[in-house]
């Protein structure tokens, strides 16, 4: 699977319509959520969230949607609303399953997204199956782009082939609009790699070391961005976005504060998913069996002294991308116990010595072996024992 994300070249007009899909999906999220959490409370009612959810989308159809004042609903894709229970369902599933917390109401200062898809195809006959591909969109090489629903909007990067998908995702980021959607397409993963097996230490001082000696360091343009950010953020310490409660209305240079704002946070991240996508295509271009320490990152982030470097170098990001780029790249991705004495065991003679955080250089004391500390423990990671390793 490729996905394709591309920015929208919207007028007035568009980005209101944008607003107001994505205004629509977020009411129904919240109206699910709260409709969800209240239904909780009758304890003679024994269903799934699922199930729950299903009612709740009824009641939704059947009779708010049916009031004069909720009429707004209609003039929006009825697949707005669907996507939005189908992300509801999603998030229950995910907090049941112990992998995310509990579902938050959306926000709008938090960015604004909608999902839009083509719903049926072209049926010759009745009880017959739609002919193939009939439930797609195509899109056409070029700057135009038909989104199910909704009229055609231009693009600002160009697709240069043609290609077809069913759903599409809207969203913003600072005020700008991006679509995306998925091809049915696969790459062919290399045949061979260069190197058979590559340790990889993620640190704070340096973003990566290799056990084949190579570096990846986060630029220095995050730093001065962040430095950015935090002057800004300074300056304009006082400014508030207006009060609803106080039915005070957000003032022009306050919109223009927050909108900079968003842009300098979004800056920051397209420069760190920039750095983490080209590291991770390289070392899974090189390598066919790529192992990596199996942080605790949230315990890490915890520490207030890591905490800055944890989260600007992107721990479990790039673990995230190893893990996906398996298929593309023909590689395997193992995780090295927790626990494993990367950083306190000597490459060369397996000696174990207590190691501060502070000391960046190893000096075993049972070999007299000097090495880079990181570099060190990435040796360590790529001669761990089976009985430490796990798939990814």
């Amino acid at each position: 699977m490729f996905a394709i994300k591309r920015e929208l070249k919207l007028n007035n007009v568009e980005t209101s319509l944008m607003r107001g899909n994505a205004g629509f999906k977020r009411f129904v999220y919240n109206y699910g959520l709260e409709l969800l959490t209240a239904s909780w409370s009758f304890e003679d009612v024994q269903a799934s969230d699922s199930k729950r959810i299903d009612a709740i989308k009824k009641v939704l159809t059947q009779v708010t949607m049916q009031r004069p004042e909720y009429a707004w609903m209609k003039l929006y894709p009825s697949t707005v609303y669907q996507s939005a229970f189908i992300d509801l369902k999603n998030a229950f599933s995910r907090w049941r399953k112990g992998i995310s917390d509990f579902p938050k109401k959306k926000l709008k200062k938090k960015g604004d997204s909608f999902t839009l898809y083509k719903t049926a195809g072209i049926y010759l006959e009745k009880g017959k199956p739609a002919l193939p591909f009939t439930n797609r969109v195509v899109i056409n090489p070029g700057k135009l782009i038909k989104l199910p629903a909704l009229k055609e909007l231009r693009l600002k990067e160009r697709i240069d082939f043609m290609c077809s998908s069913q759903t599409f995702t809207v969203s913003r980021t600072a005020d700008k609009w991006f679509v995306s959607f998925t091809l049915d397409a696969e790459k062919i993963p290399p045949i061979i790699h260069p190197i058979e097996k590559l340790g990889l230490d993620l640190g704070a001082k340096t973003l990566a070391t290799c056990s084949d000696g190579t570096f990846y360091d986060m630029p220095l343009t995050t730093k001065k961005a962040k430095i950015k950010l935090g002057k800004l953020q300074w300056r304009n310490r006082k400014k508030t976005l207006g009060n609803k409660k106080l039915k005070i209305r957000a003032s022009s240079n306050a919109k223009k504060y927050y909108i900079q704002l968003s842009r300098q946070h979004a800056h920051i991240a397209n420069i760190r998913q920039d750095t983490t996508q080209k590291m991770t295509t390289d070392i899974s271009r090189k390598a066919a069996v790529i192992r990596i320490e199996d942080l605790n990152v949230s315990g890490m982030i915890a520490n207030h002294k890591l905490a800055s470097a944890v989260s600007n170098n992107c721990f479990y990001e790039i673990r995230r991308q190893f893990t996906y780029k398996q298929s593309h790249y023909g590689t395997r991705v193992e995780l090295v116990d927790r626990w494993f004495p990367s950083s306190k065991m000597c490459s060369k003679c397996g000696y174990i010595q207590p190691m501060g955080k502070s000391l960046r250089v190893y000096n075993c004391g049972g070999c007299g072996h000097v090495q880079d500390r990181d570099q060190n423990a990435s040796i360590n990671l790529r001669d761990a024992p089976l009985d430490k390793i796990r798939l990814a």
